[in-house]
C-alpha cells in the first residue's frame, strides 16, 4: 500500500499531458527519483519505422560522455595476443571453448556484454541459441566483434551502450543514474538522441521521433517534447 502511495504521489507531480523540455525533463526525474537505492534514468524512444523490414532497422552504439553509472562485466572471447590485450582492458572473463561449455552445461551467466574477436565467432555461435534471446550475442554493428578487441572492452567499461529496436519500434536505453547531476543526463541524452538521428534509414519517411518518455527505475514516465529535441 505504501509503494502506490508512493507512486501516486510522483504522477501527481508529473503533468500528465504535459510534453517537457530536455531540462524540465531530467531535474523533474531526478526530484521523483526517491528510492533507498540510485535508481538508473532510462529513455524511452518511440520511431517512425517499422523494424519488421529489413531497410528500416535502427541499430547501433554510442559511448555516453558520463557512463551508465553501472560498473558492466564483459566476457571476452579471444585467443593468444588478443587474450592478453582484453585482458589488459579490463575484461572480467577472457577464454575460448572453455567458457562456451560453462554456458552450456553450467548456465552461467555472470557477466553482462560478450566481446569477440571475429575468428571466435565459430565458437560463440555454437551458443547463438543462448546468448541471442537474452541480447547477449556479439554483434559487428554494435561493436562487439572486433580485432580491435582491447578498444572495444574499453569502451563498454568507459560507459558504451547499445540501441535497437524492439517489435514494437521502441528503443530503451540506461542514460545514467539519479545520482548524476543534470548537466550530466542531459549530455548523455543529447549524444544518444544525436547517435539514434544520425542513423536514421533512408527508407524511413514522415516524423522519425514519434515519442520520447524519461524514467527512473520507481516513477512514471515523463514525456519529452519531440519538437524541442
Amino acid at each position: 500500500m505504501k509503494k502506490c502511495k508512493n507512486y501516486l504521489t510522483k504522477c501527481e507531480q508529473i503533468e500528465k499531458n504535459k510534453a517537457y523540455d530536455l531540462e524540465e525533463a531530467v531535474a523533474l526525474v531526478k526530484k521523483v527519483a526517491t528510492a533507498k537505492f540510485d535508481e538508473t534514468i532510462e529513455l524511452h524512444i518511440k520511431l517512425g519505422v517499422d523494424s519488421r523490414h529489413a531497410d528500416q532497422q535502427v541499430r547501433g552504439a554510442i559511448v555516453l560522455p558520463h557512463g551508465t553509472g553501472k560498473t558492466r562485466r564483459v566476457l571476452a572471447f579471444a585467443k593468444g595476443e588478443k587474450a592478453k590485450e582484453a585482458e589488459a582492458a579490463g575484461a572480467e572473463f577472457v577464454g575460448a571453448e572453455e567458457y562456451m561449455e560453462k554456458i552450456q552445461k553450467e548456465n552461467w551467466f555472470d557477466f553482462d556484454v560478450v566481446v569477440a574477436t571475429p575468428d571466435m565467432m565459430g565458437v560463440v555461435g555454437r551458443i547463438g541459441k543462448i546468448l541471442g534471446p537474452r541480447g547477449l550475442m556479439p554483434n559487428p554493428k554494435s561493436g562487439t566483434v572486433s580485432m580491435e578487441i582491447g578498444k572495444a572492452v574499453e569502451e563498454i567499461k568507459a560507459g558504451k551502450v547499445e540501441y535497437r529496436l524492439d517489435k514494437s519500434n521502441i528503443i530503451h536505453v540506461s542514460v545514467g543514474k539519479a545520482s548524476f547531476s543534470e548537466e550530466q543526463l542531459s549530455a548523455n541524452i543529447s549524444t544518444l538522441l544525436d547517435a539514434i538521428k544520425k542513423a536514421k534509414p533512408a527508407a524511413a519517411k514522415g516524423q522519425y521521433f514519434k515519442s520520447l518518455s524519461l524514467t527512473s527505475t520507481m516513477s512514471p514516465g515523463i514525456k519529452l517534447s519531440v519538437a524541442k529535441l
